[in-house]
């Protein structure tokens, strides 16, 4: 019976010993991972996953209800252009028109920005390395000026469309026909040209850039927000 306690404790003192050089081993192992440099892989990794990850909370926090408009940073207010309208429908007690049209506007544009989710999935596959490596290198915003600068044009024509079906399913067209043709109806009402399904459009997208700066610049400074391994070892590094 003693021997076989002894070969008992000698069994688990081996079982010990290697299970702490496995650790050992492990952390051994993640100590050089962590000093030896970045590869060019690893940083276009980690960037392409800070921007798939920045542009999908971006998106999800305007394209909510209530995500612009009850957003102060981002809502979208009464074009200028539409004061002259405003104050003569005020004074004459048809101001909740406006009101109906403001509301429209902002959720048209809540509508819409989910749909640009695709656009921005396929433009951080397509950086190249040039790209990539200005951009991790660059200020806490140089990946948002890139979309803006890349991205634009493609995210207007693809939120026309659904700008204007939206803008007509939630009333918006029926309400600003309205606010315009009683506007018209007042004695010496200034001629007004406006597009207001641009003017939706534009804001839109500055809303979805708004958010997706904050969330570049958080993914860069906060290490509460690099939610997977690779950011935590590509912007761990920098700071």
């Amino acid at each position: 019976m003693r021997a076989m306690g002894k070969l008992l404790s000698i069994l688990l003192f081996s079982g010990l010993l290697t299970a702490c050089s496995g650790d050992l081993f492990k952390q051994g192992e993640d100590m050089l991972n962590q000093n030896r440099p970045l590869t060019e892989d690893e940083i276009a990794a980690g960037l392409k996953e800070a921007l798939k990850v920045g542009t999908e909370r971006a998106v999800d926090q305007v394209g909510q209800q209530g995500g612009y408009y009850q957003d102060q940073a981002i809502h979208i207010p009464l074009p200028a252009k539409l004061q002259p309208v405003q104050d003569a429908l005020v004074k004459v007690g048809l101001g909740h028109y406006l009101a109906e049209l403001e509301q429209g506007m902002n959720r048209a544009a809540e509508v819409a920005a989910p749909k640009a989710r695709a656009l921005f999935v396929e433009a951080v596959q397509q950086m190249s390395w040039q790209d990539v490596k200005q951009i991790y290198d660059g200020p806490d915003d140089a990946a948002t000026r890139y979309f803006q600068k890349t991205m634009t044009p493609e995210l207007k024509r693809m939120m026309r469309p659904v700008i204007d079906d939206t803008l007509a399913q939630v009333g918006v067209v029926q309400t600003y026909d309205r606010v315009m043709d009683r506007y018209r109806a007042i004695p010496f009402a200034q001629e007004l040209n406006f597009d207001l399904n641009d003017y939706v459009i534009q804001h839109g997208i500055d809303g979805m850039f708004y958010y997706l700066a904050k969330e570049e610049a958080t993914i860069r400074q906060d290490p509460a927000k690099r939610t997977t391994e690779i950011l935590q070892r590509v912007f761990g590094r920098k700071n």
